[in-house]
């Protein structure tokens, strides 16, 4: 698969909604992923991430503003032992308690499915970083609706064993902007993963649209020790 360049990726698509990048850093040492999230609407825009736990939470930026928040708060990032969660939505908590109950991750998401959010049908985008004895693993998921029809619900996941250095991979929900937005397709993109954690953060947010980037949510985990930093940017301040 050719390696695609992340900067560009985000640059030329000023809605790819909303994405998650996991792979291992160039030196090996590190697990990384990314979390963005974007808004067209007021609701949407109306965002932050807040540091919970070890994890994430959205929350309304203005909570005066807040008008529907059942598909917009949630908590995007759990952590479970030495199980890093990903996700677009409350499907987080699904699969954090699949797998605390032996679950597997792709198990653990059959009870659920894209958004109930027609005509769109937002696919819901996951991901599982499993870091242990100076391993990692990894995997990706999408739920999306059959080219939009609503009676059908469409599984893939991705596994990717003793993740490559340098190497990651990239999926978000829509294939760009539109109405209905369609949906994205394929396998996650193959992008190239950077040591310093810093230098990446800033590549996302940067190459995210500036009208319609909300929030970014950046994780370095050691393979070796399981520590981490995380960095989250927020456009409203």
């Amino acid at each position: 698969m050719e390696m695609l360049s992340l900067e560009k990726e985000l640059k030329e698509n000023s809605y790819p909604g909303r994405g998650i990048v996991i792979g291992r850093s160039a030196d090996g040492t590190k697990a990384v992923t990314a979390y963005f999230i974007m808004g067209r609407s007021e609701n949407s825009r109306n965002r932050v991430f807040v540091e919970e736990g070890a994890g994430i939470r959205t929350q309304a930026f203005d909570p005066s503003k807040l008008t529907d928040p059942s598909l917009i708060i949630y908590a995007p990032v759990r952590v479970l032992g030495n199980k890093t969660i990903v996700t677009n939505g409350d499907q987080t908590d699904t699969i954090y308690e699949g797998l605390d109950k032996q679950l597997t991750f792709e198990q653990s998401l059959r009870c659920r499915e894209f958004e109930p959010d027609a005509p769109n049908y937002t696919p819901r985008i996951s991901g599982v970083l499993h870091v242990e004895n100076g391993k990692f693993n990894y995997a990706m998921s999408i739920l999306k609706s059959n080219n939009g029809n609503p009676d059908s619900c469409s599984r893939y996941t991705f596994a990717y064993e003793n993740a490559a250095a340098g190497e990651g991979h990239f999926i978000h929900t829509y294939k760009c902007d539109g109405n209905p937005l369609p949906s994205f397709e394929g396998e996650p993109k193959l992008v190239a993963i950077p040591d310093d954690m810093d230098t990446f953060t800033e590549q996302l947010w940067n190459s995210l649209n500036e009208d319609n980037k909300v929030s970014l949510f950046v994780r370095y985990i050691d393979i070796a020790t399981g520590t981490y930093e995380t960095k989250i940017m927020n456009k409203n301040q």
